[in-house]
């Protein structure tokens, strides 16, 4: 009895610090997005560099996916951030054939995770975007 109140009060803690960290994160990825907003107003010669565009849009996006992951923790969610975050090395870190085969038979294999071993209403709960 002792043990399973304080397993549910760890359990909460960890969740709200896990909440904690996701609001932490989500303010310095619009403070990024901010800047660099600011940075394609204000620099000139700002998209002479697309990759360096794409690599700083990319890192902000994984983040992001990672906030929603850190506050609605599931294995879709989790496979969504896997499939951003591979996808992001693949476009700003393309630097040899065998690394991108690589990253696209990664890519495949998330997906195949995704469609036969994720259950059905884990997927339309996250489309939805409505939580238990």
């Amino acid at each position: 009895m002792f043990f399973k109140k304080t397993d549910k009060l760890i359990h909460k803690i960890l969740h709200i610090i896990e909440f904690i960290i996701a609001i932490l994160t989500l303010i310095v990825m619009v403070g990024l997005m901010g800047l660099e907003i600011y940075k394609m107003v204000t620099v000139s010669g700002y998209f002479d560099n697309a990759s360096t565009f794409l690599h700083h849009v990319l890192t902000i996006v994984v983040g992001l996916e990672f906030v929603r992951m850190l506050i609605h923790l599931t294995p879709a969610n989790t496979l969504e951030v896997l499939i951003v975050a591979i996808s992001r090395q693949v476009i700003i870190d393309h630097d040899n054939a065998v690394s991108n085969i690589v990253c696209v038979l990664c890519i495949a294999g998330l997906f195949a995770i995704k469609r036969f071993l994720i259950p059905r209403e884990d997927l339309k709960e996250e489309i939805s975007g409505e939580e238990e």
